[in-house]
Protein backbone atom coordinates (compact mmCIF):
# COMPACT_ATOMS: atom_id res chain seq x y z
CA UNK A 1 0.00 0.00 0.00
CA UNK A 2 0.74 3.37 -0.50
CA UNK A 3 2.27 5.45 2.41
CA UNK A 4 0.61 9.22 2.85
CA UNK A 5 1.93 12.58 4.57
CA UNK A 6 -0.22 15.55 4.39
CA UNK A 7 1.16 18.62 2.29
CA UNK A 8 -0.32 22.03 1.59
CA UNK A 9 0.69 22.97 -1.75
CA UNK A 10 1.55 26.47 -2.46
CA UNK A 11 -0.40 28.48 -5.72
CA UNK A 12 -3.30 25.43 -5.81
CA UNK A 13 -0.83 23.20 -7.76
CA UNK A 14 -2.25 20.18 -6.22
CA UNK A 15 -2.03 17.35 -3.55
CA UNK A 16 -0.04 14.79 -4.88
CA UNK A 17 2.63 13.11 -5.92
CA UNK A 18 3.72 11.18 -8.76
CA UNK A 19 4.86 8.76 -6.46
CA UNK A 20 2.05 9.14 -3.90
CA UNK A 21 4.24 10.33 -1.12
CA UNK A 22 3.15 13.63 -0.22
CA UNK A 23 5.37 16.11 2.13
CA UNK A 24 4.77 18.81 4.23
CA UNK A 25 5.39 21.78 3.73
CA UNK A 26 3.45 24.90 5.68
CA UNK A 27 0.99 27.49 3.70
CA UNK A 28 2.14 31.34 3.40
CA UNK A 29 2.05 34.31 1.95
CA UNK A 30 4.79 33.59 -0.64
CA UNK A 31 4.41 34.05 -3.88
CA UNK A 32 6.60 32.50 -7.17
CA UNK A 33 9.26 35.47 -7.11
CA UNK A 34 10.21 34.09 -3.03
CA UNK A 35 9.35 30.63 -3.58
CA UNK A 36 10.92 27.77 -5.55
CA UNK A 37 14.58 28.86 -4.05
CA UNK A 38 15.34 25.06 -3.48
CA UNK A 39 15.28 21.94 -4.32
CA UNK A 40 12.16 20.71 -2.04
CA UNK A 41 10.45 23.45 -3.47
CA UNK A 42 10.45 23.08 -6.75
CA UNK A 43 9.81 19.47 -6.69
CA UNK A 44 6.69 20.29 -4.33
CA UNK A 45 5.74 22.07 -7.87
CA UNK A 46 6.35 19.17 -9.58
CA UNK A 47 4.51 17.62 -7.63
CA UNK A 48 1.43 19.34 -8.08
CA UNK A 49 1.92 19.37 -11.28
CA UNK A 50 1.35 15.63 -11.59
CA UNK A 51 -1.38 16.00 -9.45
CA UNK A 52 -3.06 18.29 -11.47
CA UNK A 53 -3.23 16.21 -14.37
CA UNK A 54 -6.12 14.47 -12.70
CA UNK A 55 -8.92 17.43 -12.85
CA UNK A 56 -8.47 17.45 -17.24
CA UNK A 57 -9.64 13.74 -17.05
CA UNK A 58 -12.70 14.50 -14.97
CA UNK A 59 -14.11 16.16 -18.37
CA UNK A 60 -11.78 13.97 -21.33
CA UNK A 61 -13.95 10.78 -21.43
CA UNK A 62 -16.75 13.13 -22.42
CA UNK A 63 -14.95 14.68 -25.41
CA UNK A 64 -13.27 11.38 -26.53
CA UNK A 65 -15.34 8.08 -25.16
CA UNK A 66 -18.50 9.63 -25.50
CA UNK A 67 -18.07 10.90 -28.79
CA UNK A 68 -16.87 7.69 -30.46
CA UNK A 69 -18.31 4.06 -30.89
CA UNK A 70 -17.52 2.83 -27.59
CA UNK A 71 -20.17 4.62 -25.09
CA UNK A 72 -23.06 6.80 -25.35
CA UNK A 73 -25.20 8.92 -23.09
CA UNK A 74 -27.26 6.55 -20.56
CA UNK A 75 -30.28 9.03 -19.78
CA UNK A 76 -30.15 10.93 -23.35
CA UNK A 77 -33.76 12.16 -22.68
CA UNK A 78 -33.22 13.83 -19.27
CA UNK A 79 -33.24 17.58 -19.17
CA UNK A 80 -30.91 18.18 -16.42
CA UNK A 81 -27.96 20.35 -17.78
CA UNK A 82 -25.10 17.96 -16.91
CA UNK A 83 -27.46 15.60 -19.03
CA UNK A 84 -27.83 17.66 -21.92
CA UNK A 85 -24.36 18.53 -21.93
CA UNK A 86 -23.55 14.38 -22.46
CA UNK A 87 -26.03 14.16 -25.07
CA UNK A 88 -24.64 17.11 -27.01
CA UNK A 89 -21.27 15.58 -27.14
CA UNK A 90 -22.74 12.25 -27.94
CA UNK A 91 -24.78 13.30 -30.63
CA UNK A 92 -22.28 15.66 -32.09
CA UNK A 93 -23.84 19.23 -31.62
CA UNK A 94 -22.24 20.97 -28.59
CA UNK A 95 -22.40 24.34 -28.25
CA UNK A 96 -19.35 26.71 -28.20
CA UNK A 97 -20.48 27.33 -24.64
CA UNK A 98 -20.33 23.90 -23.40
CA UNK A 99 -19.33 23.39 -20.03
CA UNK A 100 -17.65 20.57 -19.96
CA UNK A 101 -15.37 21.90 -22.98
CA UNK A 102 -14.77 24.54 -21.46
CA UNK A 103 -13.96 23.19 -18.28
CA UNK A 104 -11.52 20.56 -20.09
CA UNK A 105 -9.79 23.82 -21.60
CA UNK A 106 -9.38 25.38 -18.55
CA UNK A 107 -8.07 22.59 -16.29
CA UNK A 108 -5.51 21.63 -19.28
CA UNK A 109 -4.29 25.27 -19.39
CA UNK A 110 -3.80 26.24 -15.62
CA UNK A 111 -1.54 22.99 -14.94
CA UNK A 112 0.02 24.25 -18.51
CA UNK A 113 0.94 27.59 -16.61
CA UNK A 114 2.13 25.74 -13.40
CA UNK A 115 4.48 23.97 -15.27
CA UNK A 116 5.57 27.18 -17.57
CA UNK A 117 6.16 29.18 -13.69
CA UNK A 118 8.63 26.24 -13.13
CA UNK A 119 10.26 25.33 -16.05
CA UNK A 120 10.87 29.29 -15.79
CA UNK A 121 12.50 28.84 -12.67
CA UNK A 122 14.80 26.32 -13.97
CA UNK A 123 15.81 28.43 -16.69
CA UNK A 124 14.04 26.55 -19.57
CA UNK A 125 12.82 28.69 -22.62
CA UNK A 126 11.24 27.85 -25.80
CA UNK A 127 11.89 29.83 -29.26
CA UNK A 128 8.59 29.50 -31.48
CA UNK A 129 10.71 30.91 -34.26
CA UNK A 130 13.08 28.12 -34.34
CA UNK A 131 10.97 25.54 -32.60
CA UNK A 132 13.50 24.48 -30.31
CA UNK A 133 14.82 24.94 -26.47
CA UNK A 134 17.18 26.12 -24.39
CA UNK A 135 18.40 26.46 -21.07
CA UNK A 136 20.31 29.06 -19.29
CA UNK A 137 23.61 28.06 -18.13
CA UNK A 138 22.93 28.96 -14.67
CA UNK A 139 20.10 29.45 -12.11
CA UNK A 140 19.93 30.37 -8.68
CA UNK A 141 18.99 27.72 -7.44
CA UNK A 142 21.37 25.28 -5.49
CA UNK A 143 21.07 21.80 -7.89
CA UNK A 144 23.39 19.47 -10.01
CA UNK A 145 22.68 19.75 -13.43
CA UNK A 146 21.76 16.30 -13.23
CA UNK A 147 18.78 17.02 -11.03
CA UNK A 148 18.34 20.30 -13.33
CA UNK A 149 17.78 18.29 -16.37
CA UNK A 150 15.61 16.01 -14.62
CA UNK A 151 12.84 18.16 -13.33
CA UNK A 152 12.76 20.19 -16.70
CA UNK A 153 12.34 17.01 -18.78
CA UNK A 154 9.41 15.62 -16.69
CA UNK A 155 7.73 19.29 -16.51
CA UNK A 156 7.90 19.25 -20.58
CA UNK A 157 6.66 15.56 -20.63
CA UNK A 158 3.70 17.24 -19.15
CA UNK A 159 3.20 19.94 -21.29
CA UNK A 160 3.88 18.43 -24.17
CA UNK A 161 1.00 15.90 -23.18
CA UNK A 162 -1.37 18.56 -22.41
CA UNK A 163 -0.66 20.32 -25.83
CA UNK A 164 -1.46 16.97 -27.69
CA UNK A 165 -4.36 16.56 -26.15
CA UNK A 166 -5.56 20.17 -27.04
CA UNK A 167 -4.38 20.34 -30.54
CA UNK A 168 -6.17 17.29 -31.14
CA UNK A 169 -9.76 18.20 -29.92
CA UNK A 170 -9.29 21.77 -31.00
CA UNK A 171 -7.22 22.19 -33.74
CA UNK A 172 -4.65 25.36 -33.26
CA UNK A 173 -4.83 26.62 -30.06
CA UNK A 174 -3.17 29.26 -27.92
CA UNK A 175 0.61 28.90 -27.86
CA UNK A 176 1.39 29.79 -24.10
CA UNK A 177 5.07 28.75 -23.24
CA UNK A 178 6.08 31.32 -20.38
CA UNK A 179 4.57 32.67 -17.32
CA UNK A 180 1.88 35.53 -18.63
CA UNK A 181 0.16 38.39 -17.21
CA UNK A 182 -3.83 38.75 -17.46
CA UNK A 183 -3.04 41.62 -20.21
CA UNK A 184 -0.19 39.37 -22.21
CA UNK A 185 -2.49 36.98 -22.50
CA UNK A 186 -4.85 39.09 -24.64
CA UNK A 187 -2.19 39.92 -26.89
CA UNK A 188 -1.95 36.02 -27.69
CA UNK A 189 -4.40 34.20 -30.25
CA UNK A 190 -4.58 31.12 -31.44
CA UNK A 191 -1.55 29.43 -33.34
CA UNK A 192 -1.35 27.18 -36.22
CA UNK A 193 -1.83 23.40 -35.30
CA UNK A 194 1.83 22.81 -36.91
CA UNK A 195 2.86 25.01 -34.58
CA UNK A 196 1.42 23.36 -31.63
CA UNK A 197 2.99 20.32 -32.87
CA UNK A 198 6.57 21.77 -32.95
CA UNK A 199 6.51 22.43 -29.11
CA UNK A 200 5.32 18.94 -28.43
CA UNK A 201 8.20 17.48 -30.51
CA UNK A 202 10.79 19.98 -28.89
CA UNK A 203 9.38 19.34 -25.54
CA UNK A 204 9.34 15.41 -25.98
CA UNK A 205 12.50 15.06 -27.54
CA UNK A 206 13.99 17.17 -25.19
CA UNK A 207 12.40 15.08 -22.19
CA UNK A 208 13.90 11.80 -24.09
CA UNK A 209 17.21 13.20 -22.94
CA UNK A 210 16.97 15.04 -19.63
CA UNK A 211 14.74 12.38 -17.60
CA UNK A 212 16.08 8.91 -16.83
CA UNK A 213 16.28 6.44 -18.97
CA UNK A 214 16.74 3.55 -16.37
CA UNK A 215 15.56 0.21 -17.10
CA UNK A 216 11.89 -0.52 -15.56
CA UNK A 217 13.64 -3.14 -12.74
CA UNK A 218 15.73 -0.36 -12.01
CA UNK A 219 13.49 2.35 -10.76
CA UNK A 220 13.72 3.18 -7.12
CA UNK A 221 10.70 3.58 -5.17
CA UNK A 222 10.96 7.34 -4.51
CA UNK A 223 10.74 7.48 -8.54
CA UNK A 224 7.81 5.09 -9.29
CA UNK A 225 5.39 7.37 -11.29
CA UNK A 226 8.27 10.11 -12.54
CA UNK A 227 7.61 10.61 -16.21
CA UNK A 228 11.19 9.09 -17.58
CA UNK A 229 12.52 8.78 -21.22
CA UNK A 230 10.68 5.81 -22.30
CA UNK A 231 7.30 7.53 -21.41
CA UNK A 232 8.60 10.55 -23.34
CA UNK A 233 9.99 8.38 -26.00
CA UNK A 234 6.49 6.50 -25.97
CA UNK A 235 4.53 9.69 -26.61
CA UNK A 236 6.79 10.76 -29.17
CA UNK A 237 6.12 7.75 -31.33
CA UNK A 238 2.57 8.58 -30.87
CA UNK A 239 2.97 12.10 -32.40
CA UNK A 240 4.86 11.00 -35.28
CA UNK A 241 2.17 8.18 -35.97
CA UNK A 242 -0.47 10.89 -35.99
CA UNK A 243 2.01 12.84 -38.20
CA UNK A 244 1.88 10.29 -40.69
CA UNK A 245 5.87 10.45 -39.85
CA UNK A 246 5.84 6.19 -39.60
CA UNK A 247 9.64 5.67 -39.75
CA UNK A 248 10.01 8.17 -36.93
CA UNK A 249 7.85 6.42 -34.45
CA UNK A 250 8.87 3.15 -35.62
CA UNK A 251 12.46 4.47 -34.27
CA UNK A 252 10.92 5.82 -30.95
CA UNK A 253 8.89 2.42 -30.69
CA UNK A 254 11.85 0.14 -31.44
CA UNK A 255 13.79 1.34 -28.83
CA UNK A 256 10.78 1.17 -26.28
CA UNK A 257 10.12 -2.38 -27.11
CA UNK A 258 13.61 -3.26 -26.92
CA UNK A 259 15.24 -1.31 -23.71
CA UNK A 260 13.22 0.16 -21.71
CA UNK A 261 12.31 -3.09 -19.51
CA UNK A 262 8.62 -2.32 -19.62
CA UNK A 263 6.41 -5.78 -20.67
CA UNK A 264 3.41 -6.76 -20.59
CA UNK A 265 1.53 -8.66 -17.73
CA UNK A 266 0.36 -11.93 -17.58
CA UNK A 267 -3.20 -11.36 -17.75
CA UNK A 268 -5.36 -7.84 -18.54
CA UNK A 269 -6.81 -8.41 -15.18
CA UNK A 270 -3.01 -7.58 -13.57
CA UNK A 271 -2.77 -4.45 -15.51
CA UNK A 272 -5.40 -2.53 -13.45
CA UNK A 273 -5.41 -4.00 -10.45
CA UNK A 274 -5.40 -1.86 -7.49
CA UNK A 275 -2.64 -4.26 -6.14
CA UNK A 276 -0.46 -4.29 -8.41
CA UNK A 277 -0.16 -0.61 -9.55
CA UNK A 278 2.71 0.86 -11.28
CA UNK A 279 3.61 -2.76 -12.99
CA UNK A 280 5.35 -3.45 -15.92
CA UNK A 281 3.06 -2.37 -18.31
CA UNK A 282 2.37 0.93 -17.23
CA UNK A 283 4.66 3.57 -18.45
CA UNK A 284 3.26 6.23 -17.34
CA UNK A 285 -0.48 6.96 -15.53
CA UNK A 286 -1.98 9.78 -13.78
CA UNK A 287 -2.52 8.46 -9.61
CA UNK A 288 -5.23 8.71 -7.42
CA UNK A 289 -5.31 7.69 -3.96
CA UNK A 290 -8.40 6.45 -1.60
CA UNK A 291 -8.38 6.76 2.14
CA UNK A 292 -10.43 10.02 2.71
CA UNK A 293 -7.50 12.74 1.33
CA UNK A 294 -9.53 14.42 -1.60
CA UNK A 295 -6.80 12.42 -3.67
CA UNK A 296 -9.05 9.78 -4.92
CA UNK A 297 -10.44 8.96 -7.98
CA UNK A 298 -14.19 9.00 -8.61
CA UNK A 299 -15.00 6.97 -11.62
CA UNK A 300 -15.83 3.71 -10.12
CA UNK A 301 -18.83 5.73 -8.87
CA UNK A 302 -19.08 7.96 -12.15
CA UNK A 303 -19.58 5.23 -14.33
CA UNK A 304 -21.24 2.75 -12.26
CA UNK A 305 -24.84 1.60 -12.87
CA UNK A 306 -27.80 4.25 -12.20
CA UNK A 307 -29.68 3.65 -9.39
CA UNK A 308 -28.10 0.84 -8.25
CA UNK A 309 -27.54 1.58 -5.11
CA UNK A 310 -24.67 -0.44 -2.97
CA UNK A 311 -25.51 -3.20 -4.75
CA UNK A 312 -21.97 -2.65 -7.31
CA UNK A 313 -20.34 0.25 -5.67
CA UNK A 314 -20.81 2.14 -2.56
CA UNK A 315 -22.92 5.28 -2.91
CA UNK A 316 -24.20 4.00 -6.23
CA UNK A 317 -23.68 4.90 -9.93
CA UNK A 318 -24.36 8.02 -12.09
CA UNK A 319 -24.57 5.99 -15.03
CA UNK A 320 -21.80 8.09 -16.82
CA UNK A 321 -19.80 6.56 -20.11
CA UNK A 322 -22.24 4.37 -20.61
CA UNK A 323 -21.01 1.37 -23.08
CA UNK A 324 -22.58 0.44 -26.34
CA UNK A 325 -24.00 -2.99 -27.34
CA UNK A 326 -22.07 -2.73 -30.36
CA UNK A 327 -19.24 -2.27 -28.06
CA UNK A 328 -19.99 -5.17 -25.97
CA UNK A 329 -20.99 -7.42 -28.95
CA UNK A 330 -17.40 -7.08 -30.73
CA UNK A 331 -15.94 -9.12 -27.34
CA UNK A 332 -15.87 -12.48 -28.29
CA UNK A 333 -17.52 -14.53 -25.44
CA UNK A 334 -14.03 -15.73 -24.47
CA UNK A 335 -12.00 -12.59 -24.63
CA UNK A 336 -10.82 -12.30 -20.97
CA UNK A 337 -10.78 -8.31 -21.67
CA UNK A 338 -14.40 -7.78 -21.37
CA UNK A 339 -15.13 -9.03 -17.78
CA UNK A 340 -12.08 -6.57 -16.90
CA UNK A 341 -13.95 -3.45 -19.19
CA UNK A 342 -17.58 -3.70 -18.47
CA UNK A 343 -20.29 -5.73 -16.99
CA UNK A 344 -24.26 -6.06 -16.57
CA UNK A 345 -25.83 -5.03 -13.47
CA UNK A 346 -29.94 -6.17 -13.58
CA UNK A 347 -31.49 -8.42 -15.81
CA UNK A 348 -34.40 -8.70 -18.76
CA UNK A 349 -34.95 -5.11 -20.01
CA UNK A 350 -33.94 -3.54 -16.79
CA UNK A 351 -30.08 -4.87 -17.62
CA UNK A 352 -27.70 -2.18 -17.86
CA UNK A 353 -24.12 -2.20 -19.16
CA UNK A 354 -21.38 -0.02 -17.13
CA UNK A 355 -17.81 0.54 -16.69
CA UNK A 356 -16.01 -1.74 -14.90
CA UNK A 357 -12.26 -1.09 -15.29
CA UNK A 358 -11.66 2.21 -13.00
CA UNK A 359 -14.36 0.77 -10.28
CA UNK A 360 -13.14 -0.99 -7.24
CA UNK A 361 -14.73 -0.92 -3.82
CA UNK A 362 -14.91 2.48 -2.13
CA UNK A 363 -15.37 3.25 1.53
CA UNK A 364 -16.33 6.75 0.73
CA UNK A 365 -18.23 7.86 -2.80
CA UNK A 366 -15.85 9.33 -4.84
CA UNK A 367 -13.21 8.09 -3.21
CA UNK A 368 -11.55 5.42 -5.30
CA UNK A 369 -7.65 3.33 -5.62
CA UNK A 370 -7.92 2.78 -9.52
CA UNK A 371 -5.08 4.81 -11.49
CA UNK A 372 -5.60 5.81 -15.08
CA UNK A 373 -2.96 4.55 -17.62
CA UNK A 374 -1.53 7.07 -20.22
CA UNK A 375 0.58 4.55 -21.88
CA UNK A 376 0.59 0.97 -21.88
CA UNK A 377 3.39 -1.32 -23.10
CA UNK A 378 0.42 -3.27 -25.25
CA UNK A 379 0.06 0.62 -27.13
CA UNK A 380 4.18 0.11 -27.97
CA UNK A 381 3.37 -3.34 -29.67
CA UNK A 382 0.21 -2.16 -31.68
CA UNK A 383 1.37 1.17 -32.52
CA UNK A 384 4.70 -0.89 -33.76
CA UNK A 385 2.08 -2.78 -35.90
CA UNK A 386 0.50 -0.03 -37.20
CA UNK A 387 3.41 2.22 -38.21
CA UNK A 388 5.14 -0.77 -40.25
CA UNK A 389 1.78 -1.68 -41.68
CA UNK A 390 0.43 -4.93 -43.07
CA UNK A 391 3.30 -7.35 -42.47
CA UNK A 392 3.97 -10.79 -40.73
CA UNK A 393 5.91 -9.12 -38.41
CA UNK A 394 3.32 -6.55 -37.94
CA UNK A 395 0.75 -9.37 -36.93
CA UNK A 396 2.60 -10.65 -34.91
CA UNK A 397 2.82 -7.72 -32.95
CA UNK A 398 -0.76 -7.99 -32.70
CA UNK A 399 -0.24 -11.59 -31.42
CA UNK A 400 1.90 -10.62 -28.57
CA UNK A 401 -1.07 -8.73 -27.04
CA UNK A 402 -3.37 -10.92 -28.01
CA UNK A 403 -1.78 -14.04 -26.08
CA UNK A 404 -3.13 -13.23 -22.84
CA UNK A 405 -6.87 -12.56 -23.88
CA UNK A 406 -7.95 -16.20 -24.71
CA UNK A 407 -8.73 -15.13 -28.16
CA UNK A 408 -5.10 -16.96 -29.76
CA UNK A 409 -3.22 -15.75 -32.94
CA UNK A 410 -5.51 -13.43 -35.69
CA UNK A 411 -6.49 -15.74 -38.17
CA UNK A 412 -4.87 -16.68 -41.26
CA UNK A 413 -7.63 -14.93 -43.44
CA UNK A 414 -6.55 -11.59 -42.11
CA UNK A 415 -4.03 -11.56 -45.41
CA UNK A 416 -4.72 -8.20 -46.75
CA UNK A 417 -4.38 -4.39 -46.47
CA UNK A 418 -7.65 -3.76 -45.49
CA UNK A 419 -8.39 -6.76 -43.57
CA UNK A 420 -5.13 -6.01 -41.58
CA UNK A 421 -6.19 -2.71 -40.80
CA UNK A 422 -9.40 -3.37 -39.53
CA UNK A 423 -8.27 -5.95 -37.20
CA UNK A 424 -5.57 -3.42 -36.31
CA UNK A 425 -8.50 -0.93 -35.13
CA UNK A 426 -10.51 -3.89 -33.87
CA UNK A 427 -7.41 -4.88 -31.27
CA UNK A 428 -7.30 -1.14 -30.37
CA UNK A 429 -10.55 -0.67 -29.52
CA UNK A 430 -10.72 -3.83 -27.17
CA UNK A 431 -7.88 -3.45 -25.94
CA UNK A 432 -8.37 0.32 -24.86
CA UNK A 433 -11.87 0.68 -23.73
CA UNK A 434 -12.77 3.27 -21.74
CA UNK A 435 -9.16 4.52 -21.61
CA UNK A 436 -10.07 7.52 -23.86
CA UNK A 437 -8.06 6.09 -26.76
CA UNK A 438 -10.87 5.53 -29.34
CA UNK A 439 -11.51 8.42 -30.57
CA UNK A 440 -8.27 9.65 -30.95
CA UNK A 441 -7.55 6.25 -32.95
CA UNK A 442 -10.37 6.91 -35.11
CA UNK A 443 -9.04 10.44 -35.85
CA UNK A 444 -5.19 9.76 -36.82
CA UNK A 445 -6.57 6.55 -38.77
CA UNK A 446 -8.59 9.11 -40.97
CA UNK A 447 -4.85 10.03 -42.38
CA UNK A 448 -2.80 7.39 -41.49
CA UNK A 449 -4.86 4.73 -42.53
CA UNK A 450 -6.01 3.49 -45.85
CA UNK A 451 -9.83 1.84 -44.75
CA UNK A 452 -11.41 3.42 -41.86
CA UNK A 453 -12.48 6.78 -41.55
CA UNK A 454 -14.04 8.52 -38.15
CA UNK A 455 -16.91 10.00 -39.73
CA UNK A 456 -17.94 6.71 -41.30
CA UNK A 457 -17.54 4.88 -38.25
CA UNK A 458 -19.48 7.16 -36.00
CA UNK A 459 -22.50 7.24 -38.71
CA UNK A 460 -22.18 3.21 -38.37
CA UNK A 461 -22.51 3.64 -34.43
CA UNK A 462 -25.75 5.60 -34.67
CA UNK A 463 -27.34 3.28 -37.24
CA UNK A 464 -26.56 -0.02 -35.04
CA UNK A 465 -27.13 1.98 -31.84
CA UNK A 466 -30.63 3.92 -33.53
CA UNK A 467 -33.44 1.36 -32.46
CA UNK A 468 -32.88 0.12 -29.12
CA UNK A 469 -31.19 3.32 -27.51
CA UNK A 470 -31.75 6.95 -29.95
CA UNK A 471 -35.29 6.59 -31.63
CA UNK A 472 -36.35 5.15 -27.69
CA UNK A 473 -35.11 7.82 -25.84
CA UNK A 474 -34.57 10.63 -27.58
CA UNK A 475 -37.74 13.85 -27.21
CA UNK A 476 -38.23 14.96 -29.63
CA UNK A 477 -37.04 11.73 -31.71
CA UNK A 478 -34.17 12.69 -35.00
CA UNK A 479 -34.89 10.59 -37.43
CA UNK A 480 -31.08 8.55 -38.57
CA UNK A 481 -30.47 10.64 -41.32
CA UNK A 482 -30.95 13.51 -39.44
CA UNK A 483 -28.05 11.69 -36.66
CA UNK A 484 -25.45 10.78 -39.06
CA UNK A 485 -25.82 14.77 -40.58
CA UNK A 486 -24.22 16.05 -37.59
CA UNK A 487 -20.96 13.90 -37.74
CA UNK A 488 -19.59 16.36 -40.37
CA UNK A 489 -15.53 17.20 -40.91
CA UNK A 490 -16.03 20.12 -38.41
CA UNK A 491 -17.05 18.33 -35.90
CA UNK A 492 -14.28 15.97 -36.06
CA UNK A 493 -12.73 19.09 -33.63
CA UNK A 494 -14.38 20.87 -30.40
CA UNK A 495 -15.07 24.59 -30.38
CA UNK A 496 -13.02 27.22 -29.02
CA UNK A 497 -15.00 27.75 -25.52
CA UNK A 498 -16.95 30.65 -26.22
CA UNK A 499 -16.00 32.70 -23.41
CA UNK A 500 -12.15 32.98 -24.46
CA UNK A 501 -13.51 34.63 -27.45
CA UNK A 502 -15.72 37.33 -25.85
CA UNK A 503 -13.84 37.95 -23.02
CA UNK A 504 -10.89 39.12 -25.27
CA UNK A 505 -11.16 43.13 -26.07
CA UNK A 506 -7.67 42.84 -27.77
CA UNK A 507 -7.74 40.31 -30.61
CA UNK A 508 -10.09 39.14 -32.55
CA UNK A 509 -10.08 35.10 -32.09
CA UNK A 510 -11.65 32.97 -34.69
CA UNK A 511 -14.12 29.86 -34.24
CA UNK A 512 -13.92 26.53 -35.72
CA UNK A 513 -15.89 26.38 -38.22
CA UNK A 514 -19.25 24.83 -37.79
CA UNK A 515 -19.75 26.46 -34.59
Amino acid sequence: MKSFQYIIILLALGLCSCNKIIDQLPESNLSTVTYFKTIDEVQAGINGCYNSLQRPLQYEWQLTELRSDNTKMGVPASTASGNRDFSDLDMFIPASTHSGIYSYWLTTYNNIKNVNILLQRLGVTYDPAAGSLTMSPSIDIPMSDSIRKQMAGELLFIRGYHYFNLVRLYGGVFLVHAPLTPTDAKTINRSSVADIYKLIEADLKAATTYTSQLKFSQIIAANVGKANAWAAKALLAKVYLTLNRKPEAVTQLQDVITNSGFSLQATYANVFSITNEMNSELLFTVRFKSGGLGLGSTFGNDFGPLNSGSAVINGSGLGNNYPTNDLDTAYVATDARRPVSLAVYGTGTAAKLYVKKFLNPVTISGDGESDWPIIRYADMLLMMAEAQGYSTTSIGYINQVRARTGLGNLPATVNTVALFEQALSNERRLEFAFENQRWFDLIRFNTTLTTITAQQTIKNHFAKEYARHYAQYLAPTPTLAELQSYVTDAHMILPIPQHEIDTNTQLKIDQNPGY
